[in-house]
């Protein structure tokens, strides 16, 4: 097998890998992926009524508030979570495209609607999960950190070597 098609086989294996990780913990119920009692035994309710913004929102059916310190942290925990492992999906099935020497339009394009549809999906799945929802405002959130990685290799271009 030569350089390129290991290359190839690693891009690729790392990104249904990582498809697979999101999967997996998509199928978790939340009482497994409750973080308030770390959080609430490591910091103090005293720091984050002084440090968290003073705002109230409502997220999808839910009301968020600086009221509940940590269902808020836990909140932007798991916002930012969204956010960054779907721009390393997306990061990742750039370089996948990349490697099969795809264009660069193309490999985007498609790097961009692979991340969005496993996304949707991924909502869509957590439906049938114990105590878990599937948001589509989540999706949305999704969408930034794909949208995050396809503007940088919009303001910087990826130079490959030939």
């Amino acid at each position: 097998m030569s350089n390129k098609q290991w290359k190839r086989l690693l891009w690729l294996s790392l990104t249904l890998g990582f498809m697979m990780l999101i999967y997996l913990k998509s199928a978790e119920p939340y009482q497994q992926q409750d973080l308030r009692p770390a959080l609430a035994a490591r910091i103090p309710l005293s720091f984050l009524e002084k440090w968290l913004p003073h705002i109230e929102f409502q997220y999808d059916r839910d009301r968020i508030s600086w009221r509940e310190p940590y269902e808020m942290l836990e909140f932007l925990i798991r916002k930012a979570a969204h956010i960054t492992e779907y721009a390393i999906l997306m990061f990742l099935w750039v370089g996948t495209l990349f490697n099969f020497r795809f264009k660069r339009a193309v490999s985007l394009l498609c790097a961009a609607g692979v991340s969005l549809l496993y996304a949707v999906s991924d909502e869509w799945h957590q439906t049938f999960v114990s105590n878990r929802t599937g948001h589509g405002i989540d999706v949305a959130v999704d969408a930034i950190g794909i949208g995050l990685v396809l503007l940088i290799y919009i303001v910087r271009p990826l130079r490959i070597k030939s």
